[in-house]
């Protein structure tokens, strides 16, 4: 398997994961033609990508996704509840390309893990499997669960949300109140500090790459979560580059990723 963070963060979020069968995109919060440069980085064309998969109706996640799907005659794959609220915001979408889910389901050699987190509107993070190796990808959520973690433990990289750090977004006079309190709650995003504790959880889990994701840019920096995390994680017995690595998601493409 390989997998990349194309995008990452309010601005867009777009990620490509391949099996030896199978091309997909996670999401895709960048223009059609953005989609298809950061592609071209890898050698894959838009005509290559056998399905997209939606986390939620948010346009960061699908501002592209019209023009990309119906240019290309790509299914787009969400669930029921999220198709029944975002089903107006891609109008351009083919009938036939639009396809839902409500549990696990299968593309070619890649098995697809959904579950929902808490989010403000219907959200699911993912597990993606090919026989043993698993990829999973978990961004706008306001809390974890077991549910959650029974879902992508044993994951050999986890593509983790780390929105905020909590100081700088309280601390921050562009922000209303009511803005604060919805990031900040069960339904909003992961801070730093909560994105620690589930990636404690992660590594003991056997996971060995983390991929800090939806970094706010006004309240967190890539380099105050890399060190936040990785300190926590030290003050438990876990030296990021021993047994497990981080790295952290950008608006541009960063690492690509090989899971033997």
């Amino acid at each position: 398997m390989r997998a990349i963070n194309l995008a990452s963060g309010s601005s867009g979020n777009l990620t490509y994961i391949e099996t030896e069968q199978t091309r997909i995109l996670v999401d895709d919060g960048v223009s059609c033609k953005e989609t298809e440069n950061r592609l071209a980085l890898l050698k894959v064309a838009g005509a290559d990508i056998d399905a997209v998969i939606v986390t939620h109706e948010h346009v960061d996640h699908i501002r592209g996704l019209d023009v990309f799907c119906k240019k290309h005659n790509v299914p787009i794959y969400a669930h029921h509840e999220v198709w029944a609220t975002m089903s107006d915001k891609l109008a351009r979408v083919p009938q036939h390309c639009r396809k839902s889910f409500d549990g696990t389901f299968q593309l070619k050699d890649l098995t697809v893990q959904p579950v929902e987190v808490s989010h403000d509107v219907k959200c699911f993070g993912y597990s993606f499997l090919e026989g043993d190796k698993k990829i999973s990808i978990l961004t706008d959520l306001g809390c974890t669960n077991d549910n959650i973690f029974n879902c992508v433990k044993e994951s050999a990289l986890v593509f983790l949300e780390a929105n905020h750090d909590v100081a700088m977004l309280k601390n921050n006079p562009r922000y209303p109140l009511a803005t604060k309190m919805r990031i900040l709650g069960r339904h909003g995003h992961l801070s730093n500090e909560a994105s620690a504790q589930f990636a404690k959880d992660l590594i003991e889990s056997g996971t060995r790459q983390l991929v800090l994701c939806h970094l706010s840019q006004e309240n967190n920096s890539p380099q105050l979560a890399f060190s936040y995390i990785s300190n926590f994680l030290a003050e438990h017995g876990l030296i990021e580059g021993e047994s497990f690595k981080i790295d952290v998601a950008l608006t541009h493409p960063t690492t690509l990723f090989r899971i033997k």
